[in-house]
């Protein structure tokens, strides 16, 4: 029974700018990102982690760099390519708004199971590796820590929620329903059984602004896409002193 720590990458500029960046190289945390990161390693500094397994681009490592220095105790580092980012293709590097009036878009809303990003990935490919990579890494520090082990994988929004999906038996044209925000926490434990979901999404966000109605003024700018399902994650909301 090892546990999974799924942890988003902290926030970027392209999160807030509304840009799909992909696997673009460079994309590094903003300010607000990287006090995510501190807050995260201080969150779990009481956690033994016994391996900490990161996507190999940017903004992850930086996101799992304070987790690493916070553990008092040996812990594995590794870089895994089966959870980097969806590859999104010709999409990689437009902006959402100007996505959502592909054709494609209503498929990856309704239908991602079907869909494969031009010069891309197809999404079925990104949650079938990034799941084998996930259950991999469990039986690994299983096998050589036993089961109480816990570790962390540090990746990105929709490689997380396919993650998710897989542990609560959902298919994949349904992951679109789950939500995970900028240096969020969701937790899985694997069994023999099957998996368990013992939290999603957890962050240090302010509940208050969380859950107020949204301003007069920016309900008037809503599109008709505002209910679909941001593509590749986004920004979440404000955290406290954010």
């Amino acid at each position: 029974m090892t546990t999974l720590l799924l942890i988003r990458h902290g926030r970027t500029a392209a999160n807030t700018a509304g840009i799909l960046v992909g696997r673009s190289s460079g994309v590094e945390l903003d300010e607000t990102g990287v006090q995510q990161a501190a807050e995260l390693a201080t969150r779990l500094s009481g956690v033994q982690l016994r391996a900490i397994v990161t996507s190999p681009l940017r903004r992850c490592r930086q996101t799992a760099q304070p987790l690493l220095a916070a553990q008092s105790n040996s812990c594995l580092f590794a870089v895994d390519q089966g959870l980097v980012e969806c590859g999104y293709g010709e999409w990689t590097g437009k902006s959402l708004r100007e996505l959502s009036k592909d054709k494609l878009w209503r498929t990856v809303q309704q239908q991602p199971s079907a869909v494969r990003f031009p010069g891309g990935e197809s999404m079925a490919e990104m949650s079938a590796r990034s799941i084998s990579a996930a259950r991999a890494w469990d039986a690994r520090v299983e096998a050589d820590y036993g089961p109480d082990a816990v570790w962390a994988a540090v990746s990105h929004g929709d490689v997380i929620k396919a993650i998710v999906a897989d542990a609560l038996g959902l298919h994949l044209d349904s992951f679109q329903r789950i939500v995970v925000d900028p240096a969020s926490i969701s937790i899985i434990r694997y069994t023999a059984a099957r998996p368990y979901l013992i939290t999603a999404n957890s962050t240090m966000v302010d509940l208050a602004a969380y859950l107020s109605p949204p301003q007069r003024k920016a309900r008037s700018r809503r599109t008709k896409t505002s209910d679909d399902a941001v593509l590749g994650g986004g920004p979440g909301v404000p955290e406290t002193g954010s």
